[in-house]
């Protein structure tokens, strides 16, 4: 569990540039890559935590897909920061806040399977939607949405990931 000297808040303007750094090595391999300016368009869904000198050390995100459905993504911790429980840290506030916002179902693509299983996390193979929700989903321009679909437009990113959900 990670010391006291850490803290998760909601992200802040000042720290897009720390995200995009903390994100940069994972982007085009594990993470979708984002420009600098679609950090700062998705900044109300990033939570970071910080150490005892307000530096951001881990970051994530919570992307509500639907009324009862959302997603967590870009869960990235400092490299040397790792194996101290921040990303626990992360995914539990990205948690507790789909809670506050209703929502009933959390969705991950990961490769990280052990980790999100750890959380109540489970594999599932299918698109956990109906097909009015799937018509209106596919609508949504963000690729994200569109892995977590499955289309053919983004199988290229989602490779040897695995689909998880978790009831909350």
């Amino acid at each position: 569990m990670p010391s006291s000297q850490f803290h998760v808040r909601a992200a802040r303007t000042a720290d897009v540039p720390a995200i995009q750094a903390l994100r940069e090595p994972d982007e085009g391999k594990v993470l979708l890559h984002h420009d600098l300016v679609a950090l700062y368009e998705k900044l109300p869904e990033f939570r970071v935590v910080v150490d005892e000198n307000d530096r951001v050390v881990a970051a994530g995100a919570l992307h509500v897909m639907w009324s009862d459905l959302a997603e967590v993504r870009s869960i990235v911790v400092d490299s040397s920061m790792r194996g101290q429980g921040l990303g626990h840290l992360i995914l539990e506030a990205l948690i507790d806040l789909a809670g506050q916002l209703g929502i009933k179902r959390v969705f991950c693509l990961t490769f990280e399977t052990a980790f999100f299983g750890k959380y109540g996390f489970v594999e599932i193979s299918d698109v956990p939607v109906d097909e009015a929700t799937f018509a209106e989903l596919a609508r949504s321009t963000d690729d994200g949405v569109a892995e977590f679909l499955d289309l053919a437009r983004v199988k290229q990113n989602t490779l040897g990931n695995t689909r998880m959900l978790r009831l909350l």
